[in-house]
């Protein structure tokens, strides 16, 4: 039915219609369109129909704010209109942007707000990836791309002269000049592998096999300290990396392929793999924790050693010996400085040369068998209740053990050691020391030189 409005004032106003509707029966059947609650008779079952509570509600609604004369308005406002050929949503993974301030102090949050009009984004070289990670450091911003790493100035921009020197300037520009690291060094996919101490930056360049550190004086490749085998075959097949830095022991540690490594500044080296995988590392107050089944584990702070998760863990070390290295020689004992607990798991030669037995070609090595540690080697002569150690003995303070050779004897050798000889006969020698099960199992292993005694061939 018509409706007649006065109106005792110029105004703008929007008349609107509004329909209610309620859900009967079960399931999403039709929409009626009269004013009966009745369910069709031919209903299918398991179906529902929706009827209106009432045929219309009409109300008006005035643009200006609690109705005043030449009061405010609340219009939609000027409208622009523009042609996108292509309004599909697009992903620019090399650009950055930047929003209002955000000051929590004086409650000030604009970082919703992106000014078109303004200067408010930058962009990298595409060609070197997408960007995987930010950090800032002091007035600087470090982007991480894929193939690449930049250094952006923050509130400053530079000038250069004609000599190629930057003259840095204050200006209003939020994001400077995008300044590259030398070299075609980046982060890859893997911003987990990420950590800081102080000016140095540590992180992993899976398409390139390196494990890299950013400093004051540039990118070094850190992973060509003794491992770049090592870090070539595993980062070729490693599918997720992570790192973290260890303020306890002040090294980079990084996990990849369930086998976790650390690095060293002091000596520059890579000092000991670790036997724990965990799935996040960080060091807050002094303090190293990692991430392992949702759940957070401190470091260093139990008085059981090589216990990880809650499960107990063997440590082992090896080494080789290499006196006089062009000289043929025959290693005849092993001997070590520090805590009882230490047994000889391995110990092989140099390969010697390879050998055709029936169809398959075989290396050449001598090989020991097992050395046991001080305890697990004791034993008494039920002949004569004698006591011996089968494996390390232990005089003034150094644990010694005879080497006995348990390779079997090859046809055309005159002089060769056997099973029954005494010895190693090669250039050098590769020895692995291991803590045993039974020795203190929990307490500290110390182990501060290893040696042999060995004559010249």
């Amino acid at each position: 039915m018509a409706t007649t409005i006065e109106i005792s004032y110029f105004n703008t106003f929007w008349l609107k219609r509004l329909k209610n509707y309620v859900q009967n029966g079960e399931g999403s059947g039709g929409l009626t369109t009269g004013s009966t609650v009745t369910a069709p008779a031919n209903r299918a079952a398991g179906t529902g129909y929706i009827v209106p509570l009432q045929e219309e509600d009409w109300f008006v609604e005035e643009s200006r704010i609690r109705g005043g004369y030449n009061n405010t308005t609340v219009d939609f406002g000027t409208k622009a209109f523009i042609v996108e050929e292509d309004a599909r949503q697009q992903r620019f993974t090399n650009r950055l942007i930047y929003s209002g301030v955000l000051n929590s102090r004086t409650g000030t949050n604009n970082t919703n707000q992106f000014p078109i009009g303004e200067d408010i984004t930058r962009s990298v070289d595409p060609i070197s990836g997408t960007i995987q990670k930010l950090y800032s450091e002091d007035t600087n911003l470090l982007v991480f791309q894929e193939r690449k790493v930049n250094k952006v100035l923050i509130d400053k921009d530079a000038i250069y002269t004609a000599e190629g020197q930057d003259v840095k300037t204050v200006s209003n520009v939020v994001m400077g000049a995008v300044t590259p690291y030398q070299g075609n060094w980046g982060i890859s996919t893997n911003p987990g592998s990420f950590a800081v101490y102080g000016y140095q930056k540590y992180f992993v360049d899976k398409y390139r096999s390196a494990v890299l550190r950013l400093s004051r004086d540039g990118i070094t490749e850190i992973s060509n300290y003794g491992m770049i085998d090592y870090f070539r075959d595993e980062l070729a097949v490693a599918s997720d990396i992570i790192g973290g830095y260890d303020i306890h022991n002040k090294a980079y540690v990084t996990s990849l392929n369930n086998k976790t490594i650390s690095f060293d500044e002091q000596i520059n080296g890579w000092t000991s793999f670790y036997s724990y995988i965990p799935e996040l590392m960080t060091s807050c107050l002094g303090k190293y924790y990692t991430i392992k089944s949702s759940k957070i584990w401190e470091h260093y702070s139990s008085t059981s050693y090589n216990n990880f998760y809650g499960v107990n863990y063997d440590s082992s070390v090896t080494f080789v010996f290499n006196p006089q290295p062009t000289r043929v020689k025959t290693f005849k004992t092993i001997n070590y400085e520090g805590s009882n607990g230490w047994e000889v798991t391995s110990m092989t030669s140099d390969i010697t040369g390879k050998d055709l037995l029936g169809a398959a070609w075989i290396n050449n090595s001598d090989t020991i068998s097992r050395v046991y540690s001080y305890d697990e080697g004791f034993y008494t002569d039920p002949a004569t209740q004698i006591e011996y150690r089968a494996g390390f003995d232990r005089k003034q303070n150094t644990y010694f053990a005879s080497i006995k050779n348990n390779s079997d004897a090859r046809a055309g050798e005159v002089i060769f050691g056997g099973a029954k000889e005494t010895g190693i006969k090669a250039f050098y020698t590769t020895v692995t020391l291991q803590t045993d099960a039974t020795t203190d199992p929990q307490g500290p292993k110390e182990l501060f030189s290893v040696g042999s005694q060995f004559n010249l061939r």
